[in-house]
């Protein structure tokens, strides 16, 4: 066998090495996406978006985890109650959501999604276990279940229509995928029970139309959304994309942004724990397989 010249060999382990800051570079994304505060403000944070972010973007391999946190959410100049819609991204508007929520995972392709929404408890950290396609306007009523139409917002065509998700069937149900339990613990053990309480919603399966799926209206339905997007980008029908878990929080009207920051936070931890240990190859695990399979025949030589 003809022995393989040292200059050529230690010019491919360098491009590999030179290669690594451009692997970092392309780390795995987590979509975190908001609407009415606190969900927006607590974000706020993880936003590339300088108009939004003005004290910079903290999500570029956050907290040296190997993963870059985005997140997308509207405003609301002069409050919800004068302005429920808001402005920008994700308004809550049915064919805006529907519209932002492509073209973002389209950007992004992020390999879990937390959708948030603000919830009518006080200070709850409620984890939806599931979400419903509900009912369009004019839809026949399903067979066999009673299934709500979806509520209708605040301006222009105030139903879902054309939607990424018409042809869903009715009724039907997608699971929330994210580590749940590991979720309320973190939240638990970080955020104290006074300014933050993390549970996971009751939910049977086996009588469905006994549980809200979080609701009709925009949280029920961006809930949908991410847990569909990961569903039809993992299993057998895996893409070159590929997106690991996804799911819905309710965050308590009355929380304070702090105690809504912290829990973001301790949430994240638990869910880029989980992804390390359970699916995602570590960040640049490619670079270190290229390298060991070049020294391995070096080696054999």
């Amino acid at each position: 066998m003809v022995a393989m010249h040292p200059r050529p060999l230690f010019a491919l382990v360098a491009s590999i090495l030179c290669a690594a800051p451009a692997l970092a570079q392309d780390r795995p994304k987590i979509l975190l996406t908001g609407y009415w505060p606190p969900t927006n403000n607590m974000l706020r944070p993880w936003s590339q978006n300088p108009a939004q972010n003005t004290t910079g973007w903290i999500g570029a391999n956050w907290e040296g985890r190997g993963y870059d946190i985005v997140s997308y959410f509207p405003e609301f100049p002069g409050g919800t109650g004068t302005n429920p819609k808001g402005n920008g991204d994700l308004e809550v508007d049915y064919q805006d959501t529907a519209a932002d929520f492509q073209r973002i995972t389209y950007e992004t392709k992020p390999v879990a999604i937390i959708t948030f929404s603000r919830a009518n408890t006080s200070i709850g950290w409620e984890l939806e276990p599931a979400a419903q396609r509900f009912r369009f306007q004019g839809e026949p009523q399903h067979p066999t279940r009673t299934i709500p139409y979806y509520t209708q917002d605040y301006t222009g065509n105030r139903y879902p229509t054309d939607t990424p998700i018409a042809a869903e069937p009715l009724g039907n149900v997608r699971n929330n995928s994210l580590p749940m339990n590991l979720i309320v613990s973190s939240v638990a053990a970080t955020v104290p029970s006074s300014q933050s309480q993390p549970f996971i919603q009751t939910y049977n399966p086996n009588t469905p139309d006994t549980f809200d799926y979080g609701g009709g209206f925009l949280s029920g339905y961006i809930s949908y959304l991410g847990m569909w997007y990961k569903d039809l980008n993992s299993g057998p029908a895996m893409s070159n994309t590929p997106c690991y878990a996804a799911g819905h929080i309710h965050v308590g009207q009355s929380m304070s942004l702090s105690a809504a920051t912290l829990s973001t936070q301790a949430t994240l931890r638990a869910l880029t724990g989980y992804l390390d240990t359970t699916i995602v190859p570590a960040p640049g695990a490619f670079a270190l397989v290229a390298f060991g399979a070049v020294a391995a025949a070096r080696r054999r030589r």
